[in-house]
């Protein structure tokens, strides 16, 4: 099987990557310069240059508060090039793996949301995700795939786990945000997740699939862990709300996603996240990155 991976510069793309390699597959991997999924051209000379038998889309316009105000862009990379995927999938015969988001989702449950409850999305980049998700199950109704993840970290680029890290470095208090309640989910997870889905796409699996850790936690509780898990005191970090971060675009309060479709198709859903930080810790710390300012966002999405 011939796997292509969009969007592979990113976090999620390049753990996908690697994953897949590490399994001996065929795989190749795209950013931006090497696949701009808004252009036909580029889709159709992809496709032909590499004639994949899955493809993996990690592309995605992800910064959520500029959507606010750039919802066509957000719309052209979230949505049309999505369709562009689906469509270049359908003449070739190949099958496809749609990442998305908990925003296609309104946050104001009180009970994990199932893959099959009802969106209702706050915010343009949820608009625009959830429009992605309706063009690939359009066009690819057999042989299309959605993964919904969320509150993202890894060892590749910006994330709220890196952010905690090396403010603790530098802080002796930091304020984080304890009414917002979600899935803190390693991105290398997801990727173990895909490649395991991979192969079953349309052949069984399809429609949408939750890939977030187990359990769920606030941005407080997830800070306290990091501080707690690198020796330092975890009664540093100190609850406050949503208001002291105002934003364009509103953060969910309520982001935890149900797991029923992995037993469906013989997989398990990603581990528990307490369980997946402890092992994804000292590779961030580890890892070299750029420096992250404080005031970077402390919400990272896919």
């Amino acid at each position: 099987m011939r796997w292509l991976v969009t969007g592979a510069g990113g976090m999620l793309g390049r753990d996908t990557v690697e994953e897949l390699a590490r399994r001996g597959e065929d795989v190749t991997g795209l950013d931006r310069t090497g696949l701009d999924i808004t252009r036909p051209g580029s889709v159709a000379r992809a496709f032909a240059a590499y004639r994949p038998d899955l493809v993996v889309n990690c592309a995605a316009y992800t910064a959520v508060d500029d959507a606010e105000a750039d919802e066509a862009r957000a719309l052209l990379v979230n949505a049309e090039g999505p369709r562009l995927l689906a469509a270049a999938c359908a003449a070739h015969g190949a099958r496809l793996v749609h990442v998305s988001t908990d925003y296609v989702f309104d946050g104001e449950a009180r009970a994990p949301y199932r893959e099959d409850g009802p969106p209702a999305p706050r915010t343009a980049y949820g608009r625009t995700k959830l429009a992605g998700e309706r063009a690939v199950r359009t066009v690819l109704p057999d042989a299309g795939v959605i993964v919904r993840t969320a509150w993202l970290y890894g060892v590749h680029g910006r994330s709220f786990v890196r952010t905690m890290l090396e403010l603790e470095a530098r802080r002796d208090t930091v304020d984080v945000v304890d009414d917002q309640r979600g899935q803190p989910t390693w991105s290398a997870d997801v990727a173990a997740r895909v490649a395991d889905l991979g192969p079953k796409a349309g052949r069984g699996a399809t429609g949408v699939f939750h890939a977030t850790a187990a359990g769920e936690a606030t941005w407080y509780d997830l800070a306290r862990e990091v501080f707690r898990s690198v020796g330092a005191d975890p009664d540093r970090v100190r609850p406050t709300t949503g208001d002291a971060f105002p934003r364009p675009a509103p953060r969910p309060a309520y982001s935890v996603l149900a797991h029923g479709r992995w037993q469906e198709v013989g997989l398990s859903p990603p581990r528990d996240w307490r369980a997946a930080l402890g092992q994804a810790l000292p590779l961030i710390r580890k890892a070299s990155f750029d420096t992250v300012s404080p005031k970077e966002s402390l919400r990272e999405t896919p």
